[in-house]
């Protein structure tokens, strides 16, 4: 656990990606599997992960996300999409999934998928986006430290026109609506001016209360 708060202590926002330096396909699957390890809301796991390595795609996204440089500086652009609604198609995929993998069901689990049914469906499209965005950040942070374990560096970024976003990765038409975009790569550290800034963050008797 010490190693991992060392890399946490080490990780930052990066500001300038060197653009010749890839992280290798390895990583990068490692930290897209701790992704889609993280725990979401009833296990529906309500969204995906778009992998963009595509120069062109990046240089179409750059200018909707304020020009950031690590768009197309960074080797990989990972883009969380949410559901834009539950539906009984989705709900049932992921109960027939876990069905047929754990071999079998029961009556209070089945129970369970009806109480969801009746309630998730019938809501309103943008009170289940953005309950499913929020489950999409718990992917995020799984990502971010799955990163810094790795020693890759890894920005999250709102920064950017998520219609426009979708539009240009389609993902409308697959009933997605992007939330957060993650540029993964390597800091150039003699030009990004965050590097050797300490990191700051709240002392824990601010941040942290003990209820006994």
């Amino acid at each position: 656990m010490s190693d991992l708060l060392q890399k946490l202590q080490w990780r930052y926002a990066t500001k300038k990606m060197n653009p010749a330096k890839a992280v290798p396909q390895e990583k990068v699957d490692r930290i897209l599997e701790a992704a889609r390890l993280a725990p979401t809301s009833s296990g529906l796991q309500p969204y995906e992960i778009i992998v963009v390595t595509n120069k062109e795609i990046r240089e179409q996204i750059k200018p909707k996300a304020w020009a950031q440089g690590q768009i197309t500086d960074c080797s990989h652009l990972l883009v969380f999409a949410a559901w834009d609604t539950y539906t009984a198609e989705r709900i049932n995929h992921m109960f027939d999934l876990t069905n047929a993998e754990r071999g079998g069901t029961n009556e209070g689990w089945e129970n369970y998928r009806k109480m969801l049914l009746g309630t998730y469906p019938p809501r309103e499209a943008q009170i289940n986006f953005e309950h499913a965005a929020r489950q999409a950040y718990i992917g995020l942070g799984a990502a971010l430290i799955a990163a810094a374990f790795e020693e890759v560096d890894a920005t999250p970024m709102e920064g950017f026109d998520p219609k426009a976003l979708d539009e240009i990765l389609n993902l409308g038409v697959r009933g997605l609506r992007s939330v957060a975009i993650v540029p993964l790569g390597y800091r150039e550290e003699d030009k990004d001016w965050l590097v050797n800034l300490k990191k700051v963050r709240r002392p824990r008797g601010e941040f942290v209360t003990e209820v006994k």
